[in-house]
């Protein structure tokens, strides 16, 4: 095997471990398999892929250095190869991406809840949906005040939504606002002023479930809504941010 190909067989291993890499995080998105499954392979694996990749693109490097250039043609394929090792190398350090961002940025420490409400005394309850729903592993049934107590101190800025609005423009509103976030609505009541829907993660296609309860003040109307992740103890605050998303949404 000609020197002057490594560089390419670097940038070949490359693209099919980003290849990998992606499809461990998109792949329940295709069906192909739980959003756990591909969680827990990335979580296994990613870094792997990376090391891999970096190893060679290194070692591809160095030979490419290495070559000898004395014909024109020669210095053409060097400088190819150092090229193509070089991208190889930015795509290993891509897939190192989320353990180099870990090391340079203090992760934030999110407690081991995954039910987040706005109502700590009395969060929305779930009527469509049920223990029973597909790949659910936690319950719907509210944690209590040790839940609350925890949530309280990690997230004091949640808080239930008041606006002038009417209880019937709110719940619209409420339920246009769900849908722009991209969440699937499985339950509308607008006699009752509630919905449930279904919210899925980016990475990984995660699903959690939503329900949100308009109800009435002496002037307008208040939004209330409770946020579960279908499994994991703990959900790294994406619960939070979804409920902050929403917050800040309605209110524009």
């Amino acid at each position: 095997m000609q020197k002057r190909n490594i560089g390419n067989i670097a940038l070949i291993v490359a693209i099919v471990s980003v290849a990998i890499a992606a499809l461990m995080v998109f792949g329940s998105s295709l069906g192909l398999w739980d959003p756990i499954v591909g969680f827990m392979a990335s979580r296994n694996y990613n870094n792997l892929l990376g090391y891999v990749v970096v190893i060679v693109s290194v070692l591809a490097l160095v030979i490419s250095f290495s070559v000898k250039s004395s014909a024109k043609q020669d210095r053409n394929a060097k400088g190819k190869g150092i090229l193509t090792s070089t991208i190889a190398l930015l795509l290993g350090l891509a897939i190192l991406s989320p353990s180099i961002m870990a090391l340079v940025i203090k992760p934030v420490k999110y407690p081991p809840i995954h039910d987040i409400t706005t109502n700590t005394q009395s969060p929305p309850q779930f009527e469509f949906l049920t223990d029973s729903r597909v790949g659910a592993k936690n319950s719907l049934v509210y944690g209590g005040e040790e839940v609350a107590a925890q949530q309280r101190q990690a997230f004091p800025n949640i808080q239930p939504i008041a606006t002038d609005l009417s209880v019937e423009a709110a719940y619209q509103k409420a339920l246009t606002v769900a849908k722009n976030m991209g969440w699937t609505i499985v339950a509308q009541d607008p006699k009752a002023l509630r919905f449930e829907s279904t919210a899925t993660t980016p990475f990984f296609n995660f699903a959690d479930d939503v329900v949100i309860v308009v109800s009435s003040l002496e002037q307008g109307s208040r939004i209330d809504l409770r946020s579960v992740s279908r499994i994991g103890i703990g959900d790294a605050g994406v619960n939070a941010k979804r409920i902050q998303e929403f917050s800040q949404r309605f209110s524009e």
